[in-house]
């Protein structure tokens, strides 16, 4: 087999090889046609196929209530801070939580459109943590309340909904979607970009309910209209089909080879403990970024006391196969990004090698 590496990037995400090798195994004659999936007509019936298939596995997965839609579009989750605006913000006011990177960027592009509101923004303590329920207070004349609920480059999380008093919400779950079961019928709306856990990029995804899409306006430009990819079954234009053939591997993964969002999280849970473990466990060697009631199971951010010493541990462990563990620009240090198709043998041979490091460096 070609050489693999523990691929801890945060995204492009690292892909089940189950997966992998399906598509490989059928690449350059998909389903009987002579063709690659790549060149195949997206109103082809081979193509609609696996368009059904993605959408069943996605519904079943998140037990996606009838009344909502799955819609696939392009652009990523960065297109839909501005869509999303567009479509719902209408020139009025709209609540936000600002916990990282991503909610800075959301609010921005809403600003364009119209008036929101910052209802919890930890800046000032350099992302280190979630709002809790108490910590917002809820304007019930907002159109929409609107969190990221998990920081990619801060590593902090918020895994559960919260009460709006009946203002609709919308999460960008890019970073977090699918690691763990959601209820969706709390939400109005979710959107995640699915280079990160479910697909290759190119893919964003998002799950709307029939009540919050008829909230659109017709003047939004067609491309941009969430009812028009709705009605067209994600087909209005040419769909990345790859990253949708991708989807609809990688969804059957989960149930085939996972069971389901439980066990996901429970998978997902344990490959977390474990890093963590060896950062609390380090007496300070190593150390965290969030508070550890935020802590991404997704995103595992730390430092270390000199940059210097960072570099080497990056160079280190690309030796051992451990690569892409550079912090994010913007902040520095570490950070380990453990999708749902990480493996737990690969956390624990990161938690070993960073076990070795200090005992030599330490």
């Amino acid at each position: 087999m070609t050489h693999r590496v523990y691929n801890f990037g945060a995204g492009p995400c690292t892909l089940p090889l189950s997966a992998l090798e399906e598509a490989q195994a059928e690449f350059l004659d998909f389903a009987g046609t002579g063709m690659s999936i790549l060149e195949i007509s997206h109103r082809s019936a081979p193509y609609v196929e696996v368009y059904e298939a993605a959408q069943a596995n996605m519904r079943k997965l998140l037990n996606v209530p009838d009344n909502y839609k799955i819609v696939f579009m392009q652009g990523g989750a960065t297109m839909q801070f501005s869509m999303l605006a567009m479509n719902y913000l209408q020139g009025g006011t709209a609540d936000y939580v600002v916990a990282g990177t991503w909610g800075k960027k959301a609010i921005a592009e809403a600003k364009k459109e119209g008036e929101p509101r910052v209802v919890f923004n930890s800046a000032e303590e350099n992302f280190k943590s979630m709002p809790k329920q108490a910590d917002i207070d809820f304007n019930p004349d907002a159109a929409y309340f609107h969190y990221t609920s998990n920081e990619t480059i801060q590593g902090v999380e918020h895994r559960t909904p919260y009460d709006t008093g009946g203002v609709p919400q919308i999460c960008d779950m890019s970073s977090d979607f699918m690691a763990y079961p959601v209820d969706v019928s709390k939400y109005a709306m979710i959107y995640a970009g699915a280079q990160k856990n479910a697909a290759p990029a190119g893919l964003t995804i998002a799950i709307i309910s029939d009540e919050q899409l008829a909230k659109a306006p017709d003047n939004v430009h067609t491309y941009l209209d969430y009812r028009i990819h709705a009605a067209k079954d994600s087909a209005y234009n040419t769909p990345p089909v790859f990253p949708i053939y991708m989807l609809s591997k990688v969804t059957s993964w989960m149930l085939n080879e996972v069971g389901d969002l439980d066990a996901m999280y429970v998978r997902n849970k344990a490959k977390a403990d474990t890093i963590y473990n060896a950062i609390d466990n380090s007496g300070g060697f190593y150390k965290g970024h969030a508070v550890k009631d935020n802590r991404s199971i997704m995103n595992i951010t730390w430092t270390m006391n000199t940059p210097e010493l960072e570099s080497k541990f990056m160079a280190e462990a690309t030796k051992h196969d451990l690569i892409a563990l550079k912090g994010h620009r913007s902040v520095g240090g570490l950070r380990a990004s453990i999708y749902n198709a990480m493996s737990p043998e690969g956390c624990n041979a990161l938690a070993d090698f960073m076990a070795e490091f200090q005992r030599v460096n330490g």
